[in-house]
């Protein structure tokens, strides 16, 4: 059985989610420039959420927080892992064919509980029909977030962080193709959701058979383990649920103003980059690494893990945080502004990523600190933390619009977040000692925050003398490169020198996994 290599599984997880999130940024450039924040792209960024936000429901959120766990502690324990799997993917793939059914004749009423003030207008029906299209993907990618559990728990992790990486190159290929032969943009990107899906499983099918997980259908059973698994997965689904629904009410609040879906989606595309290389990637190799040592009584090795998850965690994440912050106005113009995108829309969308930024560090110490939970088959404690968050969100997302538009949902995400965070990390602290953060963590973390903040005075200095390139058309390009390669320079050689990053001791932590 392969070990799982902590710091050597984040960095492969890492630099593949980059990839994808950089081809993301391609994708949303060319939509932002063919579509602009009109009727299509609104429309169709409904219908590619309705999936996603259903994935995460079933698979990425309730059945993966309880499969990888059991899967991890069956390999660790010799256990019969494969069969174990085989009737997991069967049973989500029953349910899941189930409700795909269900959501085809009930879209006008999911795509109304997503966007109410698209009922006015040309929106709804377009999204309506771009939902139907789309929704069949929702049961692609929660068999393959399944099979991409399977791999992560057996330590492999390439193909399923690769996995993302399709669906990117075909959505640019879509809208290169519709481009050259006079195809509707919209028709063309929405089409390719479900193709993206059956290409994402065939994948990790295929690496999970050479990896010596052969996954097929069989007949579905509710065997003990499956018992548990639905037993275990019940409040995990509950929890994903609360987070879908502060999804929704964000969504709601940004459907009342022109533009506003649009806006959020694609700061939160930017925002999104950071997440998901140090967010993703720790959640993904923390869970199992987590429950193979809860098994093995290994205590120290489990603090070491999340202390070292944590430490990484931070002195990624918070200097993006605070560059969000301070220069989001070039970071989409830059990115964005180009087509139908005008100069509105960046001046809207870079508000709502330094709201976002505030909030980016909490939303990735809570992938560190959930796997505490989801480790030891404790799914019914982040459930009720979820609930608390909700409230939270519903009264600051939908009171603020009065006074501060769509920019509230930004608030409430940011908020909500930062609350999780406390929660989690409060009870944590009853977990016993391989549930807490070492020494080195509480020495470092301070320190990266301090070199942070220095980076984001050297980066609104360098923005501010390098103003007329930015206004300057393709020298803007050469402004921003500047701007964020000083700012990494800076950012380093600061955190040297205050003992908060360095890079050899990153560069030995992956030798040593």
């Amino acid at each position: 059985m392969k070990q799982i290599r902590l710091m050597a599984g984040f960095l492969t997880v890492g630099v593949w989610t980059l990839l994808s999130r950089l081809m993301g940024f391609v994708r949303d450039i060319m939509i932002a420039s063919y579509l602009g924040a009109g009727p299509v792209a609104e429309a169709f960024l409904i219908a590619f959420s309705l999936p996603n936000m259903f994935r995460r429901f079933f698979a990425e959120g309730a059945f993966n927080m309880a499969f990888v766990p059991m899967f991890s502690k069956k390999l660790e324990g010799g256990e019969d892992a494969a069969g174990f799997a085989r009737e997991a993917f069967t049973g989500l793939a029953t349910v899941v064919l189930v409700f795909t059914l269900i959501a085809q004749a009930a879209m006008p009423w999911l795509v109304l509980a997503m966007a109410s003030g698209f009922l006015a207008d040309e929106r709804f029906d377009l999204a309506v029909h771009y939902g139907r299209i789309a929704f069949p993907y929702i049961l692609f990618i929660s068999l393959a977030a399944l099979l991409s559990g399977v791999l992560n728990a057996a330590g492999r992790f390439v193909a399923a962080a690769a996995a993302p990486v399709l669906l990117n190159v075909l959505f640019i290929g879509a809208m290169v193709l519709a481009a050259q032969f006079g195809w509707p943009i919209g028709e063309a990107i929405v089409w390719t959701v479900p193709l993206a899906g059956i290409a994402q499983l065939a994948l990790v099918w295929w690496a999970a058979g050479r990896a010596g997980f052969p996954i097929r259908l069989q007949r579905p059973r509710l065997t003990p383990d499956m018992k548990r698994l639905a037993v275990i997965a019940a409040p995990a689904a509950l929890a994903g649920g609360v987070v879908q629904v502060n999804l929704l009410v964000g969504r709601q609040v940004a459907s009342f103003f022109d533009g506003a879906i649009a806006w959020l989606n694609y700061a939160d595309r930017l925002y999104q980059l950071p997440l998901g290389v140090v967010g993703i990637a720790i959640g993904v190799v923390l869970l199992p690494d987590l429950s193979r040592r809860l098994r093995a009584g290994d205590a120290a090795g489990g603090q070491a893990a999340l202390s070292r998850a944590g430490e990484v965690s931070l002195a990624l994440t918070v200097p993006c945080a605070v560059a969000l912050v301070v220069i989001p106005q070039q970071l989409i113009g830059v990115l964005f502004e180009r087509g139908a995108f005008g100069p509105a829309d960046t001046a809207a969308t870079a508000a709502a990523l330094a709201i976002y930024g505030l909030g980016l560090p909490a939303f990735v110490l809570q992938k560190v600190l959930q796997p505490l939970y989801f480790a030891r088959e404790d799914t019914k404690t982040p459930f009720r933390f979820a609930l608390v968050t909700m409230v939270i969100n519903l009264v600051v997302a939908i009171g603020a619009a009065f006074w501060i538009g769509y920019l509230a949902a930004a608030v409430a995400t940011s908020l909500s977040g930062w609350v999780m965070v406390l929660l989690l990390w409060r009870k944590s602290r009853e977990m016993g000692p391989e549930a807490q953060f070492d020494a080195r963590f509480r020495n470092r973390w301070w320190r990266i925050v301090l070199t942070s903040l220095i980076m984001g005075g050297w980066l609104v200095a360098c923005a501010y003398a390098l103003a007329p390139m930015f206004a300057a058309g393709a020298l803007r390009y050469l402004a921003l490169a500047i701007v964020i390669v000083s700012g990494i320079i800076v950012y380093f050689s600061v955190g040297h020198v205050l003992n908060a990053v360095r890079l050899s001791e990153f560069k030995a932590a992956v030798k040593r996994g």
